[in-house]
């Protein structure tokens, strides 16, 4: 997957923003559901995925918590599908940004 996004509407003066900041973005990048939205700049994406299980010779679904940095310019809110992508640690926990919305709630 190539690392061309879509550049969202709105500008910000964010400089953790991949858009209009100095934040660049490489490495992994994910699709999920935005669980939580109730810290400031920052949300929490849920992905789920599949996990093979060699004693049963199965996969089975598992869902992973990614807490990622939302700058102004995306706003992202619960609920909305979102695109993240790797970046440098923004602090403690956050690894990742929001790149694109793929759909609103």
């Amino acid at each position: 997957m190539s690392l061309t996004f879509k550049k969202p509407k709105k500008s910000c003066d964010d400089r953790n923003c991949p858009f209009h900041g100095t934040l660049s973005v490489r490495g992994h990048v994910f699709e999920g559901v935005v669980a939580n939205a109730k810290m400031d700049k920052t949300v929490v994406v849920e992905r789920e995925y599949l996990q093979f299980s060699p004693k049963f010779v199965r996969y089975e679904r598992r869902r992973g918590h990614i807490p990622s940095h939302n700058p102004p310019c995306i706003d992202a809110k619960e609920g909305d599908r979102v695109r993240i992508a790797e970046c440098r640690p923004i602090s403690k926990t956050v690894s990742f940004v929001v790149v694109e919305k793929v759909e609103a709630k």
